[in-house]
């Protein structure tokens, strides 16, 4: 899969299981990080728990001018990533 994939739930849940290569940025430190999405590989593909939170991260980086998609949840991402 291209891209990058972007975990946006907390250190803790991201620690319990997560998507290979994935990386962890909660949504709460988005803001203040935007510059770094700028110089990922695009698709930037954003995931969390249930889709809700990467729903908002999504919003949030699109309006800033970067492409990016709401994977739902990491294990759908997983999913996709392994098939």
């Amino acid at each position: 899969m291209k891209g990058t994939i972007i975990d946006v739930r907390t250190r803790e849940e991201f620690m319990g299981g997560h998507v290979a290569g994935s990386i962890n940025i909660p949504l709460q430190e988005i803001p203040q990080r935007v510059d770094e999405f700028r110089n990922m590989e695009e698709p930037v593909i954003l995931c969390c728990a249930s889709g809700n939170r990467s729903g908002q991260a999504t919003m949030y980086l699109t309006a800033q001018g970067i492409q990016c998609e709401n994977g739902g949840s990491w294990l759908d991402v997983n999913h996709r990533v392994n098939s």
